[in-house]
């Protein structure tokens, strides 16, 4: 194990639908946490969940300002797992490098300015500063500026769906993966038996990245989704235990999933097949 004073900081930045957050979203924060904690190179200081902004187009998508309020309840038990409405916030669909890269700029903007005078001992009124200017204030090791710290590392969190959906024609931009792997890396939680390590293999891309692609295992498995989750409520059925108690109570005071919900966006193309779709047409015709 390594010092941990010597430990690289990390963030850990889920983005997705949420629709609705369940257990198993949560679940990912600390599977994720505890592998990079076990390898003794990380210490993990905080999690983000950032969802999706309803210009994303998924069908059966509600308000983000429900999701977004059913995530912070979910999370008002965590004492480092935080919600960002940022992305919901924007207009456009915002991809997801651009939500990594908005992310990385604010953990790098939140470092202190000047912070060092902070540790130098300010010197009463009235005593003599005789020497003061000039004498050297040794400081102690823990005691450095902030901004001598590197920024913490960002990282993407997902499960191995998002893995894979790199290879979906017209989802991803190759630059944009390219860019997410390189600088800043993926914390993939997979399950017994997923071919994940496969897709890797299979792809040269990712392949040439994989040092920066943490897989973990998770073998306390749990086959809880969004989409059942919905589809239990579509049916009048119970989905006490599934999700946090604040979110079940929440969707049932709204009355959020229903056949009608589903229904919402059907047909529609998701905002990046459309906008990517359109951007080859483009190139094809010049």
């Amino acid at each position: 194990m390594e010092n941990p004073e010597k430990r690289t900081e990390v963030v850990l930045l889920a983005c997705g639908s949420f629709n609705p957050v369940t257990n198993m979203h949560l679940r990912l924060f600390e599977l994720a946490k505890d592998y990079l904690h076990e390898t003794g190179k990380y210490k993990v200081i905080k999690g983000i969940i950032s969802p999706v902004g309803d210009a994303y187009q998924k069908k059966s998508l509600i308000s983000a300002s429900h999701r977004v309020t059913m995530a912070k309840l979910a999370t008002e038990s965590s004492d480092w797992v935080e919600v960002d409405d940022w992305e919901s916030n924007q207009n456009e669909w915002v991809e997801t490098l651009k939500v990594l890269r908005y992310h990385h700029q604010k953990l790098a903007s939140s470092t202190p300015a000047n912070s060092l005078q902070s540790t130098v001992p300010l010197v009463k009124p009235g005593r003599k500063r005789k020497r003061e200017a000039n004498r050297h204030i040794p400081i102690k090791k823990n005691q450095l500026s902030p901004e001598t710290k590197s920024v913490p590392q960002l990282k993407l969190l997902c499960g191995s769906d998002i893995l894979e959906s790199f290879g979906i024609p017209n989802l991803w931009k190759l630059e944009d993966i390219t860019e997410i792997l390189a600088n800043h890396g993926l914390v993939c939680i997979t399950r017994a038996g997923n071919s994940a390590q496969k897709f890797i293999y299979e792809s040269d891309m990712l392949w040439q990245h994989k040092n920066n692609i943490h897989l973990v295992e998770e073998w306390i498995t749990n086959d809880i989704s969004s989409t059942k989750i919905r589809r239990a409520l579509r049916r009048g059925q119970s989905i006490r235990y599934l999700v946090p108690d604040a979110v079940r109570a929440y969707i049932e005071k709204h009355n959020l999933y229903s056949l009608e919900s589903e229904d919402r966006n059907a047909g529609v193309k998701l905002a990046p097949l459309q906008k990517y779709a359109r951007g080859c047409k483009q190139e094809q015709t010049q």
